[in-house]
């Protein structure tokens, strides 16, 4: 009967939390939908360019599986494939085919080369050799690991921060320490920067040990400036401390604040680039350019994989600062609703 009286009352106090309830059902339907729509995606195609092709010769070609832009010279393909307009570019110099490759993106690399291979299959017979290709960036040696895992890193520094920030603020709220600072004369502006220049010092600490064990110790690709690494990953890391904090004043304890991960947090791993956006459904990838991590994936690869500096990755970095602003002036306004905690 004891059993049986206790089972009652957790399933009782299941029900009444109608967002448990709601989380338990259908968090997983979104987390299995998006993932159904991610790997059931069309087919990647490459964007090539042609440079100087003779005409008689892409008469004959087929262009079907890929999207194809014709050059007059080099330069201009040059320019296209660095701002990542195409993927890669063939042009013939003397008779010899020269394949060149942006080369940041492993997957993209194989289905640009699989096409130009059987695309040019006859030319390529027809002298004997093997295609002289080029990469702009990463090479022949880089590894999917190198490509994922500015995301990946990314994503963990986001992550954690978040999980942390968010339970800390609400392991504030339900000792009193918030209820006492209301009220103190302290403004509700002045709590929400101490806590996040707070949990500031520690983030940095944190994102600057995980950034330097990736690099010199799991030895991932670095082809740029560790510092901008680290500009970076500690803008990431004060987007997620203030979406964190924002977040844990709509949860009551700290078990509801686990039960935002998979509606704030899992979308964002599939629109962050670890998947490819152009193989994704329109009217689905336009969830990626408004969540924090799609930029500091972005921002990551540019530095880590192209080598990239701050021309390339300031405009990431001030909208990654500009949602921890955003996010800290929602803090402040849902202090208002907390005020009597």
């Amino acid at each position: 009967m004891r059993i049986k009286a206790l089972t009652k009352r957790i399933l009782r106090q299941i029900v009444r939390d109608k967002r448990t309830l709601g989380m338990l059902i259908f968090a997983p339907i979104i987390v299995l939908t998006m993932l159904h729509l991610v790997f059931n995606g069309e087919s990647y195609i490459p964007k090539v360019g042609l440079v100087d092709i003779p005409d008689s010769l892409s008469a004959n070609m087929d262009f079907s599986d890929a999207e194809v832009t014709t050059y007059d010279n080099a330069r201009d393909a040059e320019v296209d494939l660095a701002t990542q307009k195409i993927d890669g570019y063939i042009t013939i110099a003397d008779g010899n085919p020269s394949i060149y490759l942006e080369g940041s993106d492993p997957t993209v690399n194989g289905e640009t080369l699989r096409w130009i291979q059987s695309t040019f299959a006859n030319l390529q017979e027809s002298h004997q050799q093997k295609l002289d290709i080029t990469y702009l960036h990463g090479s022949t040696d880089m590894g999917q690991f190198d490509f994922f895992g500015p995301v990946l890193l990314g994503f963990f520094v986001f992550f954690f921060v978040f999980i942390i920030a968010g339970v800390s603020f609400i392991r504030e709220r339900t000792t009193g320490t918030l209820e006492r600072l209301l009220s103190t004369p302290l403004r509700k502006w002045e709590i929400v920067t101490g806590y996040v220049l707070g949990f500031g010092i520690v983030t940095m600490i944190q994102s600057t040990i995980i950034a330097a064990y990736t690099i010199y110790v799991l030895d991932m690709m670095m082809e740029g400036s560790f510092f901008y690494l680290l500009v970076i990953i500690l803008a990431l890391s004060f987007t997620a401390l203030t979406l964190g904090i924002l977040i844990s004043s709509f949860a009551n304890n700290e078990l509801q604040m686990i039960q935002f991960i998979p509606i704030i947090v899992v979308p964002q791993v599939f629109f962050s680039g670890l998947f490819n956006l152009e193989t994704i459904s329109d009217w689905l990838s336009w969830i990626g350019p408004v969540t924090p991590l799609y930029y500091a994936a972005e921002a990551l690869r540019d530095v880590m994989v192209r080598g990239y500096g701050w021309n390339e990755i300031y405009m990431e970095i001030f909208v990654l600062l500009g949602f921890s602003i955003l996010f800290m002036i929602l803090n402040i306004l849902a202090l208002r609703k907390y005020r009597k905690i």
